[in-house]
């Protein structure tokens, strides 16, 4: 809104003002009046461009974007810790702490003989990264650990995009008492979920599904529970809730490849796989067809590829319907370089 109020806009429009009969030139007495006074004048215009963006939904971010969301009611999902199974050689005490590369985890119940509970000290989804044998922290005489299953996933902070949408999904979908967007919005306030997907009527009158997946768009057999509980202490009262995950649909690819000598190939398949991985991440919920000509595109647009052949998706070339309730993702892929 003011980005043609710069310092030397301010500072020419404030000597133009000055009669001609003055000396104005640069190192001039009015000249070196004016400049400072432009300095702060175009400062204060440039804080007051981005005090505008602070506090529009479109743009505020970090506390700013809290702020704007929590005037309809909308709080970020704060950061969770994970509970991880631990499994040992021997008794070791509860409270006990073991680490594993750069996490920590304390022993909090005992679930069965030699298997535990024990809650990561770190915050968010580093708590769900490692698996394998533990540091002894406090020195237990003569027991070794392994960490090994995910009890409850730990997740992180809300981010800025997720909370803008769901924002977004909350004033600009007309939520009544019980309707498809209220489901949705009530999974979406649960933390960890990154997307949600409703079926009113799914099963006959007076029943819903929803379906649920993480913030990173994959499949957590934890939050289906959480949402459903989540969901039933808010809906109202009469409907059948069922939550759960979409079912996996895997995508399989294979074609031969052409480098243009930029890239080695291991470089050019590890580019490859993330940009397919982003495609069919942004496909969840949203359409029912992984398209072959796009997946063609990706490849052809992967950094190091010149040309490829003999593309096979799935072992077909068409494009791969995705049912009502399923979920692409990436299967095994196989790049041959063409010498």
């Amino acid at each position: 809104m003011f980005e043609s109020m710069t310092y030397e806009y301010i500072l020419a429009d404030m000597l133009g003002r000055v009669t001609s009969d003055v000396d104005k030139r640069e190192g001039s007495v009015i000249y070196d009046a004016l400049a400072p006074c432009a300095y702060q004048l175009a400062q204060n215009y440039f804080y007051l461009n981005n005090f505008i963006d602070l506090v529009s939904g479109d743009t505020a971010v970090g506390k700013y974007l809290d702020r704007v969301v929590a005037d309809y009611g909308i709080r970020r999902k704060a950061a969770s810790y994970a509970v991880r199974q631990v499994e040992t050689t021997g008794e070791v005490a509860v409270g006990t702490r073991w680490g594993l590369e750069d996490t920590t985890y304390v022993i909090t119940e005992s679930v069965s003989t030699n298997v535990y509970k024990a809650k990561c000290e770190q915050l968010g989804t580093i708590g769900n990264r490692y698996s394998g044998a533990l540091d002894n922290i406090d020195n237990v005489a003569r027991v070794t650990a392994s960490l090994t299953g995910i009890i409850t996933s730990g997740t992180d902070e809300e981010t800025d995009e997720n909370l803008r949408e769901r924002f977004y999904a909350q004033i600009q979908s007309p939520s009544t008492s019980g309707n498809a967007d209220n489901y949705k919005m009530w999974a979406l306030e649960v933390p960890g979920v990154g997307d949600a997907k409703v079926f009113p009527l799914w099963n006959g009158p007076g029943t819903v599904k929803v379906l649920v997946v993480d913030s990173n768009i994959f499949i957590d057999a934890s939050l289906p529970g959480k949402v459903y509980s989540h969901i039933e202490s808010v809906r109202p009262i009469g409907a059948s809730v069922t939550v759960s995950s979409p079912k996996s649909r895997t995508i399989n690819i294979a074609a031969n490849v052409i480098l243009d000598g930029t890239k080695l190939m291991s470089d050019m398949q590890t580019a490859f796989n993330t940009a397919l991985n982003e495609y069919l991440k942004d496909t969840v919920f949203e359409a029912y067809s992984i398209s072959y000509a796009k997946i063609g595109s990706i490849l052809l647009s992967t950094e190091g590829v010149q040309d490829y052949d003999t593309l096979l998706v799935n072992s077909g070339t068409s494009n791969v319907t995705i049912g009502d309730e399923e979920m692409p993702i990436t299967g095994t892929i196989t790049l041959t370089e063409v010498v």
